[in-house]
């Protein structure tokens, strides 16, 4: 079943908050006192506006908020993020007021010979209400049946040559700091004994957006490049306290990115389109 949701956006309105911001800049070791009202947000920092405010007693059985709009009960209790596409046009200025709309639009369902399986894409728009600013940003997730067993890893191992690499280990603190950042109470994230016993994960899971974070920052940061978007796709997972690796490639426009779990399994790639 392949449909399009012709739903309105959910629309609500938030603050890019100063603290918020701030927070963020602690968490990623930087300095927060140089960030300021009317300062321009960085790439990527925009995720705490996409955070769902989904009562608790309304939380999915694996702890999933869903960001701004609920997730249809499908019968299929796993959820995974499959890619994100981000466009920006103009970066939010910090204590601007932000109008937030979300909607689900497109959900499909097939049989595949793991069981079935759901893809659903939900769309984010942030407009400055005062300004010309506009994030879109289409997440793409995967549902799936309940595991029987532990989960599989791909196997096959790459040599990681780069023109620039960067191993980073992000360990249960940054997990949870982001997480509470983005209101995002996915267990596989934060419940340990969940992600071992119910998921069949070996140990918490890397958010998604924090692997793509973790990028956005090395080329922000390391290489000095101003990213405008981003596409990315996750095909295998990542672990708490495990270094992950960075491997960056020059591209027509901007850079390419493949990220690399501690023994080498490529787990995500990204296209980064830069200024």
């Amino acid at each position: 079943m392949d449909t399009t949701s012709q739903d309105a956006w959910d629309k609500r309105v938030d603050v890019c908050s100063v603290g918020q911001v701030r927070r963020i800049a602690a968490m990623l070791d930087l300095q927060s006192f140089q960030l300021d009202v009317g300062d321009p947000l960085p790439f990527g920092w925009h995720f705490f506006l996409l955070g769902g405010a989904t009562r608790r007693s309304e939380l999915r059985l694996d702890g999933f908020p869903g960001f701004g709009v609920p997730l249809p009960n499908l019968g299929l209790p796993r959820l995974l993020l499959g890619g994100r596409r981000v466009e920006c046009q103009g970066a939010l200025r910090i204590g601007s007021t932000v109008l937030r709309m979300s909607r689900i639009a497109k959900v499909k369902e097939k049989a595949t010979p793991a069981g079935r399986l759901a893809i659903i894409d939900i769309e984010n728009r942030l407009e400055e209400v005062d300004g010309p600013a506009l994030i879109q940003e289409t997440q793409t997730y995967l549902l799936l049946e309940a595991t029987t067993g532990e989960t599989s890893k791909p196997s096959e191992k790459s040599a990681i040559e780069a023109e620039f690499t960067k191993v980073v280990t992000p360990d249960d603190t940054l997990l949870f700091q982001y997480s509470a950042l983005g209101f995002n109470t996915h267990k596989i994230h934060l419940d340990r004994a969940y992600a071992r016993d119910v998921e069949g994960l070996p140990d918490l899971v890397v958010n998604g957006g924090l692997a793509t974070l973790l990028v956005t920052e090395a080329v922000r940061v390391d290489l000095g490049a101003k990213t405008s978007a981003i596409t990315t796709r996750h095909v295998a997972p990542l672990y708490s306290d495990r270094e992950m690796t960075i491997a960056l490639d020059r591209s027509d426009q901007g850079w390419s990115a493949r990220v690399y779990d501690d023994t080498h399994v490529l787990a995500a790639t990204m296209e980064l389109t830069c200024e």
